[in-house]
């Protein structure tokens, strides 16, 4: 079976690989279309010291089932159309126990741990899928990403009347700034990219800010009358925006942190007492994130697809990461199989 494979660090190809053996609780489902994300980029660069190559990319999923094992509900039937929710979870951990299962210690993430969706066909638990006839085929796709950013909102305790701070406009960024101005906040986004920041006031920011023209710190205090954001969200994944996050919070203010740094952050840790921040981490999405992200998309409709860059027919997927490569500032590539 054909699929897109990441040899060693810059390179992919289209190649064979075995086809997925299906249990009772098991779904067969054609991939129709995958995003590719930040995640599958960086294992793409190697960059990524959770996968090793080559590996099959791909999380962010949609696709149709084919064939449901013995054991699965009905409705499950051939033809519908799904999101693949792509993690794992053990049942065991602490995080599994606290019915925390977005945070499995043990989670394998598609395309992470282990084989990824830009393939043919992928065989899921019927329990990891969620049936969809209403969203076109490749809004399906978008699903996984913006939950993650709906996740964090939720982290957050985002409500209507809070102002918030976004660093970083890539898509998780968006997931994020969709979902607090969906609750009534007031958001401010803020990326270097001003193809990204056109987007981020399509989708809601009530202002936005680039931090290569103005000072991001003295104009949130402006925007706030020098109390500081309600909630600040990293989206980005660098030592500066960790700590910047902290200056922008207000006293009894929230940081949620979604992005991961490349590198050890070094804080001056008295804002943390001294503003009594709660400091958040968020992981993942969970089943009601992905729920609440799909509700959404069929609210908006057709200007989900501002959110997609480019498509990739899967004859071409070898081109996709290259491509990305290239044009950094795209929000979201995909492959349509």
């Amino acid at each position: 079976m054909k699929a897109l494979i990441i040899e060693k660090e810059g390179h992919t190809v289209i190649g064979d690989i075995a086809e997925p053996r299906m249990g009772p609780g098991d779904v067969r489902v054609r991939v129709c279309h995958v995003g590719l994300c930040g995640t599958d980029f960086n294992s793409y660069r190697g960059l990524n010291p959770l996968v090793t190559l080559p590996r099959v990319p791909g999380h962010e999923i949609g696709g149709e089932i084919i064939e449901a094992g013995a054991s699965v509900p009905a409705e499950f039937a051939p033809g519908r159309r799904v999101v693949v929710v792509p993690y794992t979870n053990c049942g065991e951990c602490s995080s599994c126990r606290k019915g925390r299962l977005n945070a499995c210690r043990y989670n394998k993430t598609l395309g992470v741990q282990q084989q990824g969706g830009l393939t043919r066909e992928i065989v899921v638990p019927a329990e990891k899928l969620i049936p969809n006839d209403t969203l076109p085929p490749q809004h399906l796709a978008l699903v996984e990403p913006l939950a993650v950013g709906f996740h964090a909102v939720a982290r957050g305790k985002v409500g209507a009347g809070d102002t918030v701070a976004v660093l970083g406009c890539g898509m998780i960024g968006m997931g994020v700034l969709i979902g607090a101005a969906a609750r009534g906040a007031r958001v401010a986004a803020v990326d270097m990219s001003a193809q990204k920041l056109d987007l981020a006031r399509r989708f809601g920011a009530a202002v936005t800010l680039n931090p290569s023209e103005q000072d991001v710190e003295q104009a949130v205090a402006e925007l706030t009358g020098d109390l500081g954001a309600d909630v600040v969200f990293e989206a980005v994944g660098t030592p500066a925006t960790f700590t910047q996050c902290i200056a922008l919070a207000g006293y009894a203010g929230r940081v949620v942190y979604v992005g991961y740094s490349k590198a050890p952050v070094s804080y001056d840790t008295a804002f943390f007492n001294l503003k009594e921040l709660d400091i958040l981490g968020s992981r993942n999405a969970t089943m009601q994130d992905f729920r609440d992200v799909i509700a959404h998309l069929e609210k908006i409709g057709d200007m989900a697809d501002l959110l997609i860059s480019k498509v990739f027919p899967f004859s071409q997927a070898d081109q996709a990461f290259p491509y990305w490569n290239d044009n950094r500032d795209n929000l979201k590539v995909m492959v349509a199989l």
